[in-house]
Formats: structure tokens, C-alpha cells, sequence
């Protein structure tokens, strides 16, 4: 049996307590047999492969691949996962650059050397970068079978910096938060924007999360938000918005059970 991440509270409390105990936590979860045979075989077997095909043809190396990515939910999706990587990233038709989801514009990158468009070599660090990426997402995703709170909160430490590491302007960055799905939900929340944010126009979208994050952070660029001081401050953010919408929802749930009751009296 594998280890479980241990999270006795939610919210902030359940933060602290992952914070003070994620370093022995994650080293017990990355040293369960299952997950150390996927990734001495990704290991072994990656640096072999050319060609998009014979990496979806390998259901071991494509769960650690797209692991890697937070796609393991496409596992199954070997034709479209095969398009998106041979399709590379250099022409803007590709599929990769016309998908809102930039997880798989990430992907299509950093497999270029498998792309039938990319005149791209074989990065020599790029087998283990990919394995550092799926254990912490693994063990993120272990953690969301008991908060799943917490594991956003765990992959916003994550994912911002990159966001503000490999894009070069303000509003690009903006943009790519947005093609992000668990940034995106992240953001959402933690400027309480309502659910039918989303369907504004993506421009309008990015004016009205730039204002909110504004008023409610001193900037609206997400560069300064990978600050730690400000990444920390927009967690525990996003942590408490979620408990009190949670409560709200609750407290719904509860008046309009209490007003059925009634009218059942009546």
C-alpha cells in the first residue's frame, strides 16, 4: 500500500500543518515501489523514443508524461495527444496554440524534438525534469483525495512562478493564468468573482481580474504576485474565500431545506 498524505484540518489550519510536515510527507510518498518502477522505466525507456507515436503507443511513459503536465485525465486520448505533439508549436494553426487550455501548449514545447513541424534536439535534462513534475503533481493529487482545497493551494505555489518565469509581458501572463485551468479557479476565487465571470469576453475577463487583483493585492501584474510575500498572501486568500463560500453554500442549503419543511407543516 502506498502512503497517503496525512491532513488532519482544512483551511488555513490544514495549510500550516502541510507546510511544517510537506518535506517528510513527500519524500515517503515519492519512495512508494509503484511510483519509483514508473519513473526508472520513463527514465530508461524516454531517452529511446523518437517519434510522437511510440511515446503514445507506451501507456507507462504516457502516464508519466502527461502526469507531468496535469493531464493524466487524457491517458486514454492517444490519437489527440499524438496531434497536439506532432502538430509542435512553431506554426500558430498548430493545434497546441489554438487550445484556451495552455497545459497542452506546454506539452507540445517541451516535446518538440517529437514534433514532425519542430526542428527541436532532445533536451539532456528533460527526462528528469518530467519525472521531478509528475512526482509533485502525484503527490498534489493525493492530497486532493482528502482536500482538494489544499491541493490547489499546493499547485499555485507551482504554477505561478513558471507562469511568471516563461512569460515576458504582463499581459500575456494574464492570459496564460487564464488558459490555466487550477490557476484559473484559483484567481476566481480568491478575487471573488462569481461562476458567470467566464463567460465575458477574455478580454474583459483580464481588465476586470487586473482592477480586483488591483484593489485587493497593491498590483495587478502577476509577476509581482510570484513574489513569496504575495504568493503567500493570495493562498491564504484563496483559502479563506473557499471556507466562506462553502459556508454561504451551506447556509443556502439550509434555508431552503428549513422553507420546504415548512411549507410540508403548512
Amino acid at each position: 500500500m502506498s502512503f497517503q498524505p496525512v491532513v488532519p484540518l482544512s483551511g488555513l489550519g490544514g495549510w500550516a500543518f502541510l507546510n511544517r510536515t510537506r518535506t517528510r510527507q513527500e519524500a515517503s510518498f515519492n519512495a512508494a515501489p509503484q511510483l519509483q518502477r514508473d519513473v526508472a522505466y520513463f527514465e530508461e525507456k524516454f531517452q529511446k523514443i523518437s517519434t510522437a507515436d511510440q511515446l503514445v503507443a507506451d501507456r507507462r511513459l504516457m502516464r508519466v508524461t502527461l502526469g507531468a503536465f496535469g493531464l493524466q485525465d487524457d491517458l486514454d486520448n492517444r490519437a489527440f495527444i499524438r496531434q497536439i505533439i506532432e502538430g509542435g508549436t512553431d506554426d500558430r494553426r498548430a493545434l497546441a496554440n489554438r487550445l484556451a487550455d495552455k497545459r497542452y501548449f506546454a506539452l507540445a514545447s517541451a516535446l518538440g524534438h517529437l514534433a514532425k513541424t519542430d526542428a527541436t534536439d532532445l533536451q539532456p535534462d528533460l527526462a528528469e525534469r518530467l519525472t521531478a513534475s509528475y512526482k509533485g503533481r502525484a503527490f498534489e493529487i493525493s492530497v486532493g483525495e482528502q482536500d482538494q482545497t489544499l491541493r490547489l493551494a499546493l499547485s499555485l505555489q507551482r504554477e505561478l512562478p513558471q507562469l511568471a518565469e516563461s512569460y515576458s509581458t504582463q499581459a500575456s501572463r494574464w492570459f496564460a493564468a487564464l488558459g490555466n485551468p487550477p490557476l484559473r479557479q484559483i484567481l476566481e476565487t480568491s478575487l471573488g468573482l462569481p461562476k458567470e465571470f467566464g463567460l465575458l469576453d477574455i478580454d474583459d475577463q483580464v481588465t476586470r481580474m487586473q482592477s480586483a487583483m488591483s484593489k485587493r493585492f497593491g498590483t495587478s501584474d502577476l509577476l509581482d504576485m510570484a513574489d513569496p510575500e504575495k504568493l503567500k498572501a493570495l493562498t491564504h486568500r484563496f483559502l479563506i474565500m473557499t471556507q466562506i463560500r462553502e459556508v454561504q453554500a451551506e447556509m443556502s442549503a439550509n434555508n431552503v431545506a428549513l422553507i420546504l419543511l415548512q411549507n410540508i407543516r403548512s
